[in-house]
C-alpha cells in the first residue's frame, strides 16, 4: 500500500540559502516535488513563472484568499506570498513528498495547520556572512538589505520551534543533511502506518494468536 507523502518545510531568514538548498536536494532526489508558491512580487534575475513562483497580480492573489484556495498566505516586504492548498494535498495523497521553501511567518502557519509536517530551519553561519550573501546577490537596494537584516534578527529566534536545524556553512554538506532528513522522514511511523497494517494483517493482525 503506498504511503502518504511527507510535507517538508524549509524555512529561515532571507539570504540563508533556502532556495539553493532546495534546488540541490531536488536534483539529488527527483521523487521530491517542489511546491511553487504564488506571489505578487516581480520576477528576479532568471526566475520563470510556474517554476520558482507563480507570479500574479494583487487582485488575482486576493481572489485566491477569498476563495480559500491557499493553505497559508502572508504579506512580506510589501508583497503577497501563498501556498496553494489543492495541488499540495493531491501530491501528498498520491504518496509524493512535497518540499516547501517558505518564510518564517508562513512556516508557522503551516506547522499549526499541518503538525505532521517535517520542519527544517536554515541558519547562516553568522550575521556578517548573511550580510555578505545579501549584498552579493545584488538583487536589493541598500535600505532593503538593512530591512532584511533587521527582520532576520527576529526570525532566527524561531529556530527552536522546528524539528531540525541546518547551518548552511558549506552548501554541499548542507544539501546532504537536508537529503538525509527527507529520506529519514519516509521511515517515520506515521508515514508507514498503512503499509505496516497491511503487512501485519498477513500475520493475522495484532491480536493473532500463535498457531
Amino acid at each position: 500500500m503506498p504511503r502518504r507523502g511527507s510535507l517538508i518545510i524549509v524555512s529561515g531568514p532571507s539570504g540563508a540559502g533556502k532556495s539553493a538548498l532546495a534546488a540541490g536536494v531536488l536534483h539529488r532526489l527527483p521523487a521530491v516535488n517542489f511546491s511553487v508558491s504564488f506571489t505578487t512580487r516581480a520576477p528576479r534575475g532568471n526566475e520563470r513563472d510556474g517554476v520558482e513562483y507563480r507570479f500574479v497580480s494583487r487582485e488575482e492573489f486576493e481572489t485566491l484568499i477569498l476563495s480559500n484556495a491557499l493553505l497559508e498566505w502572508a504579506e512580506v516586504y510589501g508583497n503577497y506570498y501563498g501556498t496553494a492548498r489543492a495541488c499540495l494535498d493531491d501530491r501528498l495523497s498520491q504518496g509524493e513528498d512535497v518540499l516547501l521553501d517558505i518564510d518564517v511567518q508562513g512556516a508557522r502557519t503551516i506547522r499549526q495547520k499541518r503538525p505532521d509536517a517535517v520542519s527544517i530551519f536554515i541558519l547562516p553561519p553568522s550575521y556578517e556572512i548573511l550580510r555578505t550573501r545579501l549584498e552579493g546577490r545584488m538583487l536589493d537596494k541598500d535600505y532593503v538589505i538593512e530591512q532584511r537584516l533587521r527582520i532576520a534578527r527576529r526570525e532566527i529566534q524561531q529556530y527552536r520551534n522546528y524539528d531540525y536545524l541546518i547551518v548552511n556553512d558549506e552548501l554541499n554538506n548542507a544539501v546532504e543533511e537536508l537529503e538525509a532528513i527527507i529520506l529519514g522522514s519516509r521511515c517515520r511511523m506515521a508515514s508507514r502506518a498503512e503499509s505496516a497494517e497491511s503487512i501485519v494483517a498477513t500475520f493475522g493482525g495484532l491480536d493473532a494468536e500463535d498457531p
